[in-house]
């Protein structure tokens, strides 16, 4: 191909005039706002910071990633710049930069950067998409989470048998939380969500099959957003069966939807079917209502099955596995619950219990289930902290750049936490002095907060409250410490071995 020497040089001239003149309103922008330069990880290879790779496989392999992330801010402080093969970020733990991000300045961050990745599991849908395409995904969501929805417990106490029927009664036997938890918040979200649970604690194989290949597909996930661009070059058929087998068992409530959507508008509702219908609303079913469009529901149903089920199912196998190691806190937990006098707590008695309340929050604040999160800017903007020598000045941040924010390490403060900031002491939450806003961000901030923190927080509250009306303890058989299993959300890599000692009364009920 022949390129005319007067074009070509049009076009070298006019990429050259476009580079500077970014450069110089860019500089303009920076004066404008006081902007310093943020410090800087330092890479001894500053092309594609291929240095510090070893180290991220070296922590990936000893389930360490997060723990290495911390210690980075230890080295260079709340907020700095990192390179890694294509990808170039500012990463921060200051609680003003996080507030700026996710809600001052939320219009000029988005999370489309993250489409890619996402889109073979989850499609397009509330997690991977900004705009009017997030904000439809919201709207449609929330009728699912009205507190009458939130406060209506009976599904979790009809699980909780389910579940207890599956514990071991002798004091003796060994058996892993974390898998039960994984079965048991599948079945509350599919419930809740779907209209009906798959009753994966009522079945022998619960479902091996899709929890395998969802847990893979999470990780795939993780790999093809470091890869960024070279992601075109990376190829994993296993992920690509996961994928399609997720999605597979996705469908079958879509078409369930589309097929109760149908016969709603015909008017063939059942009195059985109409009265069910003023109990509750179903996720699936109200996108059904609304939109023609099954693919739309089919993604949105993925994203909600992600949070459903993965985000709960870990918070509780988190936080069992501290308590299993402090039989202590879990004999206070006891006395505080004997006040209930063995009946099922209420929505409002929930809420009421102040220790149960503060070792779900110490469990957010140590292992927060999303340790990680980031944004990317939109356009030219500003973070009010990180520049300069002693970090006090605003950062200018370049449209196009990714902005990352650790939760793991923000809620490891020492100076927001105290010098126990890495022990697991829920007592630091019960006087009510302990306030730190942005600095606690277990379901996020801002227009993106979890629409589902109620619901998450009343369910692994009801199943704490019953474990602990019916056990007289749980001894935990990992003796080492907590160790990260991360992909979209962090659990116990390991799972959570526990013995079940009876109460009095000798049995489980």
């Amino acid at each position: 191909m022949y390129f005319h020497p007067a074009l070509l040089f049009a076009l070298v001239a006019t990429l050259a005039y476009i580079s500077v003149r970014r450069f110089i309103v860019r500089r303009q922008f920076t004066l404008r706002h006081g902007c310093q330069p943020v410090a800087r990880a330092s890479n001894k290879e500053p092309l594609l910071g291929l240095d510090t790779i070893p180290g991220t496989i070296r922590a990936l392999r000893q389930h360490k990633i997060l723990e290495r992330t911390s210690e980075l801010f230890r080295v260079h402080g709340t907020t700095f710049t990192v390179k890694e093969l294509q990808r170039r970020a500012i990463v921060t733990i200051e609680p003003e930069n996080i507030k700026t991000i996710l809600s001052i300045k939320f219009k000029d961050y988005g999370i489309s950067h993250r489409l890619e990745a996402f889109r073979p599991l989850l499609g397009e849908g509330i997690f991977d998409t900004d705009g009017d395409h997030w904000a439809a995904s919201r709207a449609l969501i929330r009728p699912s989470f009205t507190r009458e929805q939130v406060a209506d417990l009976t599904c979790l106490e009809e699980l909780i048998q389910d579940f207890f029927a599956l514990l071991p009664r002798d004091g003796k036997t060994v058996v892993d939380l974390q898998e039960l938890f994984f079965r048991y918040t599948i079945d509350s979200a599919t419930d809740f969500l779907f209209g009906e649970s798959i009753g994966t604690l009522k079945k022998t194989d619960s479902e091996p099959g899709f929890a395998e290949a969802f847990h893979y597909a999470q990780k795939a996930v993780i790999v093809r957003g470091m890869l960024g661009p070279l992601n075109y070059f990376y190829r994993d058929r296993k992920a690509d069966e996961c994928n399609r087998m997720c999605r597979e068992f996705a469908q079958r409530f879509v078409d369930e939807a589309f097929n109760a959507a149908e016969t709603k508008k015909e008017g063939h509702d059942s009195q059985e079917q109409q009265s069910e219908s003023k109990r509750k609303r179903i996720f699936s079913h109200e996108l059904a209502w609304r939109t023609s469009d099954r693919r739309r529901v089919l993604d949105e149903m993925m994203n909600v099955l992600l949070a459903g089920r993965d985000t709960t199912a870990s918070l509780l196998s988190n936080l069992f596995f501290m308590l299993a190691k402090s039989p202590d806190i879990w004999a206070k937990l006891r006395r505080e619950v004997t006040s209930l006098e063995g009946r099922e707590p209420t929505y409002e008695q929930l809420r009421s219990l102040k220790y149960v309340q503060s070792c779900i929050n110490e469990s957010l604040r140590l292992h927060p289930v999303v340790p990680r999160n980031e944004r990317q800017a939109v356009c030219d903007t500003v973070l009010p902290l990180g520049g300069g020598p002693d970090g006090l000045f605003p950062v200018f941040v370049p449209k196009g750049t990714l902005v990352s924010y650790s939760l793991y390490a923000l809620h490891r403060r020492t100076d927001i936490y105290g010098a126990d900031a890495h022990e697991f002491r829920p007592e630091r939450w019960m006087d009510g002095t302990l306030r730190p806003k942005w600095g606690y961000l277990p379901f996020n901030g801002g227009p993106r907060i979890c629409i589902g923190q109620q619901y998450a927080l009343t369910e692994v509250g009801y199943v704490l409250v019953r474990m602990v009306q019916e056990l007289k303890g749980v001894i935990g058989q990992n003796q080492g410490p907590w160790e990260e299993s991360l992909a979209l959300t962090v659990c116990v890599r390991g799972g959570v071995p526990v013995v079940l000692v009876p109460d009095e009364k000798g049995e489980i009920q």
